[in-house]
């Protein structure tokens, strides 16, 4: 089946999100790993709302594109947190539910619509990607959540962890909503993602891990071998 796809590349910083807006991105996702990364923390709501709202306005003002916001599991006020981003000129947000209860989430999700409008709230499961439950239980929990948060005010699913093409277009098939997975090396093609009827896709932290990754080769190359490396790494 093939569907209208967005891609979202993620972003983490205003200069990150300025890249990506110059290479042509319709639209921009922040990762809230390289968020908390860039701010010396490691992921999992380890920021205040209040220093991840900071980020988020200055990643806003520095494009023109419309940004999802990654919020996490909404901080301890889900509805504060929601105004919060819509004053700031947020057009989506991630909501996830982690390792917590389903029926929690959703009323993180109820909470949200409540007070975001029409702000595009895409809830996110973390079966997959955390290792919930037995292995064959884990497209039957996947999809029974992503109804449920339908039900409760979400209008896309969002299922990071399953690169496997059978288990994407079995999501698609079986969910009643648009279906967002996270792409990585290894993963389908966003071409063939859009052909197994995926309709967002964005890559979470993986384009900061690239850049993270580029700036300790390089600083290696300076200071254990006394050269700059590959002198195409540096060309902007």
């Amino acid at each position: 089946m093939h569907v209208k796809t967005l891609i979202l590349p993620n972003a983490w910083d205003p200069a990150s999100a300025r890249v990506i807006e110059e290479a042509g991105a319709a639209a921009i996702a922040t990762t809230s790993a390289g968020v908390s990364w860039a701010h010396g923390r490691a992921d999992g709501q380890t920021l205040t709302r209040d220093e991840m709202l900071g980020a988020l306005a200055r990643i806003v003002a520095a494009v023109e594109v419309p940004v999802s916001a990654d919020i996490e599991q909404g901080y301890d006020d889900v509805a504060a947190t929601v105004r919060a981003v819509v004053d700031l000129g947020i057009a989506g947000v991630n909501l996830e539910d982690g390792s917590g209860e389903p029926a929690e989430h959703a009323e993180r999700l109820r909470t949200a619509r409540a007070a975001g409008g029409d702000l595009v709230i895409n809830a996110r499961t973390d079966v997959y990607l955390a290792g919930i439950g037995e292995p064959e239980g884990r497209f039957d929990e996947t999809v029974a959540r992503a109804r449920l948060y339908l039900a409760a005010g979400a209008d896309v699913v969002f299922v990071p962890g399953v690169v496997d093409e059978e288990t994407i277009a079995l999501l698609a098939k079986s969910i009643d909503g648009p279906l967002n997975v996270m792409a990585w090396p290894g993963a389908p093609s966003p071409t063939r993602l859009a052909e197994l009827g995926v309709a967002r896709i964005s890559v979470g932290p993986v384009i900061a891990m690239a850049a993270y990754g580029a700036a300790r080769r390089a600083a290696e190359a300076l200071l254990e071998r006394g050269d700059y490396g590959d002198p195409e790494r540096f060309v902007f």
